[in-house]
């Protein structure tokens, strides 16, 4: 390509407060003469999983140790596969003051909110160690923990308060912005931005289901782009929970279709867990890996 890598992704403003330059990006991107992903003989996806702001150490309200480095290689690797990587999906959390994980929602007998990471259970409610703040949400939010506790989900877990709505911890980071719409520009297809996390009554850590939800909501849309493409890479963060969900979310869908899940790559070095969660999100990702086909890899060993 004509554009060099530096002109797209000012390195040290990963995860930092300054604005991308999509302008500039734009007009570097007509320079190329990539042909365009319509073309695709294989066709390639890129799911990014919430690369926003609030995640990234710096800057975010919900720091991941490691983004930073995490979104450089993945620009670098889209970077370096432009002219074979067909779509890119990005999910984005997204959510309001008053949610069932944030310190609002819950009081104690003394009227006080919750500390981040507290952990609450049904029978913390039970015994009235905590109450919602709403009395019309009790009766759902005691079905939510009780069935959270049912099928082995995640407890429920004070988050800080984290990606609200039209905020700039929301934001997809903005180096990885930068190089989203050079890609756009350059393979004229458009970014798909799925959002999640949206319903105050549940979690959504994957981004095809809540942990629960009476509706049972699917997203469909993202189950019809795996279906679609001939390999898809998984990136974003954190690995130890929104990447890990959405990636068992996909593979259990696909469960009978083994020749899907074989198409699945997760891209290891561009993203990273939550601070105590190494080990098992390790373990979950090569437990995934035996029982799906799944690959496991660096960026740098993977050239579309």
């Amino acid at each position: 390509m004509k554009t060099r890598y530096e002109q797209i992704v000012a390195v040290k403003d990963i995860a930092s407060e300054k604005l991308g330059r999509i302008p500039d990006i734009l007009s570097l991107a007509e320079q190329e003469q990539i042909l365009p992903a319509s073309s695709d003989k294989k066709r390639t996806l890129l799911l990014a999983i919430d690369v926003q702001n609030d995640f990234m150490e710096s800057i975010g309200s919900l720091p991941v140790a490691g983004s930073k480095a995490d979104v450089q290689r993945l620009t670098q690797w889209m970077y370096n596969n432009m002219a074979s990587l067909t779509q890119v999906m990005c999910s984005l959390d997204c959510h309001s003051l008053l949610q069932i994980f944030h310190a609002d929602w819950w009081v104690d007998k003394e009227g006080r909110h919750p500390q981040p990471f507290t952990i609450i259970r049904y029978e913390d409610v039970i015994a009235g160690i905590w109450t919602v703040a709403k009395a019309d949400d009790l009766k759902e939010s005691l079905a939510y923990l009780k069935n959270l506790a049912a099928t082995g989900k995640k407890e429920l877990c004070i988050w800080p308060y984290h990606c609200l709505e039209g905020s700039f911890g929301a934001q997809l980071e903005n180096q990885f912005t930068n190089m989203l719409y050079f890609y756009s520009a350059v393979r004229q297809t458009k970014p798909l931005l799925v959002y999640k996390g949206q319903d105050p009554y549940t979690e959504m850590y994957g981004i095809i289901k809540a942990e629960y939800d009476d509706d049972r909501f699917v997203n469909h849309a993202v189950l019809d782009a795996v279906r679609a493409h001939d390999a898809i890479y998984i990136v974003g963060q954190a690995s130890s929970h929104c990447v890990l969900s959405s990636a068992m979310q996909i593979l259990e869908y696909f469960e009978q279709d083994k020749e899907i899940t074989a198409r699945i790559t997760l891209l290891t070095d561009c993203m990273s867990p939550i601070g105590g969660f190494e080990e098992t999100t390790l373990a979950a990702f090569e437990s995934l890996q035996e029982k799906y086909g799944i690959q496991l890899k660096k960026s740098v060993e993977v050239i579309l």
